[in-house]
């Protein structure tokens, strides 16, 4: 009785080439997260700016400059992904 080794497509892949990024899957997390960070900015800085004193506001800049970086990784993954579409396949 002769033994088959599990083999898991992950573990199967040619060690010399990484796995390509998922550059659309990345774009849209990205967008998500900076969507929400940059709402949540605004939200948290008009309540900073009637709460005189506290570190709402404080809060609600970072989220704005999360929400911004956030949006610009976005573009970035948008762009590669186009570049990828572009460029035929190597083999």
């Amino acid at each position: 009785m002769t033994r088959r080794a599990f083999r898991c497509s992950v573990f199967s892949m040619n060690e010399d080439q990484p796995p390509a990024p998922n550059w659309r899957t990345n774009a849209m997390v990205a967008r998500f997260v900076g969507i929400v960070a940059i709402a949540l900015g605004f939200i948290l800085g008009m309540y900073g700016l009637d709460e005189q004193g506290s570190r709402w506001l404080q809060t609600a800049l970072g989220l704005l400059v999360t929400g911004m970086l956030a949006q610009a990784y976005a573009l970035y993954c948008s762009v590669k992904r186009m570049q990828q579409l572009q460029d035929p396949p190597k083999t």
